[in-house]
């Protein structure tokens, strides 16, 4: 595996000091049921270190290059770049999938093209990197990686998620404000599914699945968006 990860270095851009950080930030919780070395540790807890460090990137870029903006656009926009799914298709770029450390159920079952898992590692590795090297080369990562998505965010304008434009719209014609309910979650505690409802008053207006209850909720508010679009 070390040549692997010697290799995952080369499109990360990255020499790690410790080669270590690199494959923790790799280990998913799912393979530490089934691995020989006892003392491995997942990557959870440099995905919550990460979090934190693309969070304060994504704060001082937007607030150094778009003075313009005020405080909740911005909001908006930092919270596009760092969504599931703009992660992940970060993660799916460098191939960050086949290099896991996952157990045979999570592999077969398609973790390695899980978005949810993938963006989760995008966040472990990014603390890896911190750790490993310092602010100087995670931004350096960061730009490379993430910088042109957050300039096209930023020279669109406001980015609003589903559900507030749909609970802005629903406002404004009707005079309501739509509300969600979790009808099922399936699944392993590792990969559960989500399933939304999105209503008006006592009317469900659309269902969404999602590996969170947020993401359910979004895609539920999506497709109410789209039915509203089609005016059917």
């Amino acid at each position: 595996m070390k040549n692997k990860l010697t290799e995952l270095e080369e499109k990360l851009g990255v020499k790690f000091k410790n080669q270590t950080l690199l494959k923790k930030a790799l280990i998913h919780r799912s393979y530490l049921n089934e691995a020989k070395e006892k003392s491995l540790q997942s990557n959870e807890r440099l995905e919550f270190l990460g979090d934190a460090v693309l969070e304060l990137w994504t704060t001082q870029e937007l607030f150094n290059r778009f003075p313009q903006l005020p405080e909740g656009v911005l909001t908006n926009i930092r919270a596009a770049l760092v969504c599931t799914e703009s992660l992940a298709r970060a993660a799916q770029k460098l191939g960050l999938g086949q290099y896991l450390y996952l157990s045979r159920g999570e592999d077969k079952s398609g973790g390695r093209q899980n978005p949810s898992l993938l963006a989760d590692t995008f966040e472990a590795v990014t603390g890896a990197i911190y750790l490993d090297q310092g602010w100087p080369q995670v931004q350096q990562f960061l730009d490379r990686h993430l910088l042109k998505k957050l300039i096209e965010l930023g020279r669109s304008g406001d980015i609003k998620d589903a559900k507030t434009k749909l609970q802005e719209i629903i406002q404004a014609e009707r005079r309501i404000t739509p509300h969600y309910r979790i009808l099922r979650e399936e699944g392993p505690d590792h990969a559960k599914i989500f399933t939304a409802a999105v209503y008006f008053h006592d009317q469900q207006i659309a269902l969404g699945q999602g590996q969170s209850k947020r993401a359910a909720e979004e895609a539920a508010a999506q497709k109410a968006l789209t039915l509203i679009k089609n005016k059917i």
